[in-house]
């Protein structure tokens, strides 16, 4: 049925007038937000439901609940993309170093300095919290875990603070957040791929290409 309907897509050649999202609460501001302002210029008709969510983003896709997912893979973790997903790179997103801006200078960092902080970091369940734990690892420390939390807001308010040092992605830092200061890992830096997936298809469906495009647009532009 999928494949018919994007069959029949195709021959049309024109934008659906539904879409479903899921995207990671992580990417919403940076690009979610712009993509859905240019998909709601470039095709006014076309309502995009998003679906903002940690985990289960490709299961949702397989099942057919989502049609578009904003998903993302850590370099320092094995691809599980499941059969069937094609996968069109958005952005490589690296993890910053945050503190508090009265606390530290603007000179990026070894991973291996970051032995000696209290770090507020993702839980271990979650991929990002896999990715810092073996980064560190490879590194040949043991990060002291203060603080964990999923949520990238009290991350950064902790670091604010100076309570903490928070490793957090790039686009889910808003450049004019007061208090704070990033710098980047020079040696060793952990990164994460941002992506779009959609399910695979013989023919190119217009309304989901529409939607890769202007997530496309989003993440290319300057942060």
């Amino acid at each position: 049925m999928q494949e018919a309907e994007s069959a029949v897509a195709a021959v049309k050649g024109t934008v659906g007038a539904t879409a479903t999202l899921a995207a990671l609460p992580s990417t919403v501001a940076r690009i979610v937000v712009p993509a859905l302002d240019e998909l709601g210029s470039q095709h006014p008709r076309l309502t995009v439901t998003c679906l903002v969510a940690d985990q289960a983003q490709l299961r949702e896709l397989t099942l057919g609940t989502v049609d578009v997912v904003l998903g993302q893979r850590y370099h320092h973790l094995p691809d599980a993309t499941p059969r069937g997903i094609e996968i069109s790179p958005l952005l490589d997103d690296p993890l910053l170093v945050v503190t508090s801006a009265g606390r530290a200078d603007e000179r990026p960092l070894a991973l291996g300095e970051l032995a000696t902080h209290d770090l507020a970091v993702p839980p271990p369940t979650t991929d990002c919290g896999q990715a810092i734990l073996r980064a560190c690892h490879q590194a040949g420390f043991t990060p002291t875990t203060r603080y964990v939390t999923a949520d990238i807001a009290a991350q950064l308010t902790l670091a604010r603070a100076g309570l903490a040092t928070a490793l957090v992605p790039r686009t889910a830092i808003d450049p004019d957040t007061p208090g704070i200061r990033t710098v980047p890992i020079e040696d060793r830096p952990i990164r994460r791929l941002l992506f779009a997936a959609t399910r695979h298809t013989e023919t190119v469906n217009p309304t989901t290409a529409a939607v890769i495009a202007a997530l496309r647009t989003a993440a290319r532009r300057p942060g």
